[in-house]
Formats: structure tokens, sequence, C-alpha cells
């Protein structure tokens, strides 16, 4: 059965980082595509970050562009999310993604708040 567990959310002042962890179990991913997507207050779900399986290929919400890093460890199938420079309309549930061809998986979600 896969699993994605995330980490890393949390509350944070305008300007901050945030770190966030997805950890994905129960199969290989290899030629998964991994990301993140967020929901804010009232909104729809949105993308956020991804990359592919060599990391080099990685794509950004230009909402975020200059702001986040997205990179994976493969031997872990783990993805990361490095914030910076974090701005109160970050806030939104992150949810990590792992894409292959005929399936997709999410992870439950983690909460990120940045207070101005």
């Amino acid at each position: 059965q896969v699993q994605l567990v995330e980490s890393g959310g949390g509350l944070v002042q305008a300007g901050g980082s945030l770190r966030l962890s997805c950890a994905a179990s129960g199969r290989t991913f290899r030629s998964y595509d991994m990301g993140w997507y967020r929901r804010a207050p009232g909104k729809e779900r949105e993308f956020v970050a991804a990359t592919g399986w060599s990391g080099d290929n990685t794509a950004y919400a230009d909402s975020v562009k200059g702001r986040f890093t997205i990179s994976r460890d493969n031997a872990k199938n783990t993805v990361y999310l490095q914030m910076g420079s974090l701005k109160p309309q970050d806030t939104a549930i992150y949810y990590c993604n792992v894409k292959g061809l005929l399936t997709e998986y999410w992870g439950q979600g983690t909460q990120v708040t940045v207070s101005s």
C-alpha cells in the first residue's frame, strides 16, 4: 500500500523559511514525478512545484518562483520543498503528490501558516 507522509509544516512569520518533507513508501517510484500542491482557505487546490526522477527537471508556479526550491532524494523516496521569503498568501495546506503514467498518489496534507 502506497503511503505519502508529509512533515515540516507549522507557523512562521512573514519573511521566514520552512522545509517540507514527503516520504513515500509502498512501491518503487522510479520514473515518477514528485511534487507539491496547496489549498488556501476558500480556494481551489493549486500546483506549487514538481520534479522529475533525476531532480534536474523542475517546474514552479509563478507565485513561488525564486522563493521555493523542490528537490528529491531517490534513495529515501523523499521529496522536499524548501520555502523561503514566506508571505501570508502562502498560508495553505500543502499536499505531496506522486504521479506516474497511470497512477497518482496524494499525501494527507500539512498546514503552513504565515503570519504578517
